[in-house]
């Protein structure tokens, strides 16, 4: 029997949206963050702030909505970070925040989405080092992750290491230019690296399966993820349609 999750949802308005349309597109229950107490429900939750990681936590069968792999809302980072509009993808992974990519995904969709691969990088001056923000920090009790990164990659290559977070006055895109390797905890920008070529290599237990820290001098890119990372986000229309369910719970994809 096909489990539908209750979609928990908090009042920030994009939250709510958001939710909205996932509910909408299995005729799923909503229940606001404040008044969910039955933790042995499978559950649908956008983003781990206000409440709703805290219950993720407690969860053993849970959806995870967040920002897509590409082509997702338009955001800018100040002092928070600001969406400009819910045009984008967002992707949705079950009992995990994230795809490592592997599946049985036809190219159909990722060739949709009109994005052209740059080619692999043959050189470069220096390791992009993408910080998480506090909240990852803290949620998953990352420590001194910075310097605890650091301190990995000397063990594998001496390169100069460039930090970059979301208040960096330099663009990442301009980094990328001369950039040999993008590495991170988990940010979705690693799948923007490699898509220009350059290697993203992650310190997440799950991610790390792309490419590891220990990978850093030789690293590939596996062109075959993005192809099921395509089928691993959804715009709100697709949720609210319900194409997105029909697709996702057959669980194709991790």
């Amino acid at each position: 029997m096909e489990k539908i999750p209750v979609v928990i949802y908090t009042n920030h308005p994009i939250n709510k949206l958001v939710s909205a349309a996932f509910a909408k597109g299995f005729k799923g229950k909503l229940v606001h963050v404040t008044n969910f107490n039955d933790f042995g429900l499978p559950i649908a939750a956008y983003g781990i702030l206000r409440g709703t990681g805290a219950i993720i936590k407690r969860i053993n069968d849970f959806w995870y909505i967040d920002h897509g792999y590409f082509k997702s809302s338009k955001r800018s980072f100040k002092s928070r970070t600001l969406i400009h509009n819910l045009d984008g993808y967002f992707r949705v992974v079950h009992n995990n925040f994230w795809h490592i990519g592997k599946g049985p995904c036809k190219k159909d969709r990722w060739k949709k989405l009109n994005i052209d691969f740059e080619p692999l990088r043959k050189n470069g001056k220096y390791i992009i080092l993408s910080e998480p923000s506090q909240h990852i920090i803290d949620f998953f009790q990352l420590g001194d992750w910075t310097n605890n990164t650091i301190n990995k990659i000397r063990k594998f290559s001496d390169r100069k290491i460039v930090i970059h977070n979301k208040k960096s006055k330099v663009d990442l895109n301009i980094l990328l230019k001369q950039a040999w390797a993008f590495v991170s905890e988990q940010s979705t920008a690693g799948i923007k690296a490699m898509i220009q070529g350059v290697p993203a290599h992650f310190t997440n237990n799950t991610l790390k399966i792309i490419n590891s820290i220990e990978e850093i001098e030789d690293g590939k890119i596996d062109y075959n993820i993005f192809y099921n990372l395509a089928y691993g986000q959804w715009t709100l229309k697709e949720m609210e349609s319900g194409e997105a369910w029909d697709f996702l719970k057959k669980d194709l994809i991790i």
